[in-house]
Parts: C-alpha cells; sequence; structure tokens
C-alpha cells in the first residue's frame, strides 16, 4: 500500500479494540465490493488490519478510501455495539490471535452443531471422510471468518444462519467447490469466507432455511453446489 499523508490525532496512542477493527474490516469489505479495491490490495490491507494494535496504525489503512462527497469512512473509528443490529451473535474473543480451530476427518466423519463457536479461522480437512458444519445456532467470533476447506475424496458440508454472506474463495479439481449464503444478506451479520481445494471430493452448503426446508421434505444432506 502507497505510503498515505500523516495527519496526526490525538488519540492515535490508544490501544485499538476488536470493534475499531471490525469497522475498518467493513470499510474494506465494501471498498473491495465496490471496486476501489483490488483482491490483493484487499488482502494486504486485511492483514495490516488484524495486525494493528493502536487507532494510529489503523487510521492509514482506509484513509484514501474516503469517497468525494462524503465523510471519512474509517478514520480512528467510535467503537460501537458490534453486530448490535443483526440476529446473528457475534463475541469478540479477548486474544483474536488465538481465535482459530482445526478439525481432521479421514476414514471417518465430523460435525459441529448447536451452539458452538465458529473461530476467525477454521482449519477443515477431509480425506476419504466428511465434515458437517452446521453454523445455525452457532456465535461467531468476528464479523468475518474464514473456512479452510480440504476436501480429498471426501465431502465438506457449511451451512450458514439466515443473514450471513458466504464468499466462494476455494478451487474445484475433479471436485465440486461452492457454498451459497442466505439470498437476502443482511449487512449487520457476518460474512464467511470459504477458501481452499476440493480434490476428488467436494465442498458446499447452503443458508439453514434451505436446509432445513430439504431435510423437512424427507432429504438428507443437501446438495453441494
Amino acid at each position: 500500500m502507497e505510503n498515505l499523508p500523516d495527519n496526526p490525532h490525538p488519540h492515535a496512542h490508544l490501544r485499538a479494540s476488536d470493534t475499531d477493527r471490525d469497522q475498518v474490516v467493513d470499510v474494506l469489505r465494501e471498498a473491495l465490493m465496490s471496486g476501489r479495491l483490488t483482491q490483493d490490495e484487499h488482502s494486504d490491507r486485511l492483514e495490516q488490519t488484524l495486525q494493528a494494535r493502536t487507532l494510529g496504525e489503523l487510521e492509514p489503512i482506509t484513509r484514501d478510501l474516503v469517497v468525494p462527497g462524503q465523510a471519512a469512512p474509517a478514520s480512528l473509528p467510535v467503537a460501537q455495539p458490534t453486530g448490535s443490529s443483526s440476529l446473528v451473535p457475534i463475541e469478540e474473543p479477548a486474544d483474536p490471535e488465538q481465535s482459530f480451530d482445526t478439525m481432521v476427518a479421514i476414514f471417518g466423519g465430523g460435525e459441529r452443531r448447536g451452539r458452538w463457536r465458529v473461530k476467525r479461522r477454521t482449519n477443515a480437512f477431509a480425506v476419504f471422510g466428511g465434515h458437517d458444519l452446521d453454523m445455525t445456532d452457532a456465535v461467531f467470533e468476528g464479523r468475518e471468518v474464514t473456512i479452510w476447506a480440504f476436501a480429498v475424496f471426501g465431502g465438506i458440508d457449511i451451512t450458514v444462519p439466515e443473514g450471513v454472506t458466504v464468499r466462494n474463495e476455494g478451487v474445484g479439481i475433479f471436485g465440486g467447490f461452492g457454498a451459497r449464503g442466505s439470498d437476502d444478506p443482511d449487512p449487520n451479520a457476518p460474512t464467511v469466507v470459504v477458501k481452499g481445494l476440493a480434490l476428488f471430493g467436494g465442498v458446499g452448503g447452503q443458508s439453514s432455511a434451505k436446509r432445513h426446508g430439504k431435510k423437512n421434505k424427507g432429504k438428507g444432506h443437501h446438495e453441494l453446489h
């Protein structure tokens, strides 16, 4: 990212909260969707955001994303209740750097359902096996969480609550890779980013309403897309 002009702020030395970082993440996501940032720029700035320790370190990340005629989107954010207007619960972890989980299924299966905590990063490996990640009643540890899914001759099924947005950034080789979020996304709800690889296997999913609707009709696991 190019060096931006210095703009000292009296509160730049204060420690940044998880809420402050989440506000910057929201601005970066909107900039990516509107074409003001490339995918590489978004990834670089997202990494800077997660590593920022003070408000002064957060400020330059979004300083050049001001739209003419509008106020600066996130120069030194003001804390607000995270996810306060979303029905999907978001609870920030005490230590964001420790918010990760790993699941392994080899010639077997694993599942997560009920009131479990979706970490900011989850690594799911399925080799001749499968995982079922049902987030319908889960608590999210961030406004954006990432699932690294690797399915080799296996399958990984992901279900997200209504309102949650899903971004697919994985690859399928002799297999399928794709998951769909809500048809009516809630801007205040979390975003689930699905990355990884499906090799002779499948990674997929959909919203809880569609999945449960299929179950009510007597169908089992929903199809991979």
